[in-house]
């Protein structure tokens, strides 16, 4: 029989001591100094990309983050809703989320996100950053983040398959991977507007300076 020990052996969530690392984060965004070569962001990794937005809109955002990332939480609850109101559902901006796990927990987060499929991908995301202090931080993160997401329809069964699923295990870390060697991603939140990286936590206001010139507006 598989216990949830041998589920979460892929992971590294049955290691013992997990600890939640929060000063890998950066609180403040600014602008890089030089722009990534744009082709080679937009190529997608292993699980491919889920984006938002129109494919010929003229402003691209990409975020790099991480599920237990309180900075990357902030921005999804405080920036993201107002974000995609005004930008992204209206076409103008085209967004994707892009996995960059600081821990085993938030690498389990991004594949418990990714087992369905695109169509559960932003629900879940969006779920685990809203309700992070539910599960991230608390003294049992896995039986808390089990919990959390039978919201979304996931058994137990289905939950610990997804946690064995060596596919989406390396899907997810070829992501981050390639965002630390080849565009030098190095902290969460990072966003690449249009190609030009910007780190930290990013306010609706400093979006817009961005994304304002760019679109015409």
């Amino acid at each position: 029989m598989t216990t949830r020990r041998d589920a979460l052996k892929l992971t590294g969530l049955a290691a013992a001591g997990l600890a939640l690392p929060g000063s890998a984060t950066r609180a403040f965004a600014q602008a890089a100094d030089n722009a990534v070569d744009t082709a080679a962001l937009m190529q997608p990794g292993p699980l491919g990309d889920v984006w938002l937005g129109p494919a010929d809109a003229k402003c691209t955002i990409i975020e790099y983050a991480s599920m237990t990332c309180s900075h990357c939480a902030r921005f999804h609850k405080e920036t993201w809703p107002e974000l995609r109101k005004r930008y992204i559902d209206t076409g103008k901006v085209r967004f994707t989320l892009r996995e960059f796990p600081l821990d085993p927990l938030a690498t389990a987060g991004f594949m418990l996100a990714r087992c369905e499929g695109d169509k559960m991908y932003y629900p879940v995301t969006d779920l685990l950053f809203d309700q992070q202090a539910g599960w991230a931080f608390t003294q049992k993160p896995v039986d808390n983040l089990e919990q959390m997401l039978k919201q979304a329809g996931y058994t137990k069964e289905k939950f610990e398959a997804c946690l064995k699923d060596e596919k989406i295990y390396a899907g997810v870390n070829a992501v981050k991977q390639r965002g630390l060697d080849v565009f030098k991603v190095d902290s969460t939140p990072t966003f690449f507007i249009n190609g030009t990286r910007y780190t930290g936590e990013m306010t609706l206001e400093a979006m817009e300076k961005v994304i304002k010139p760019i679109i015409g507006a």
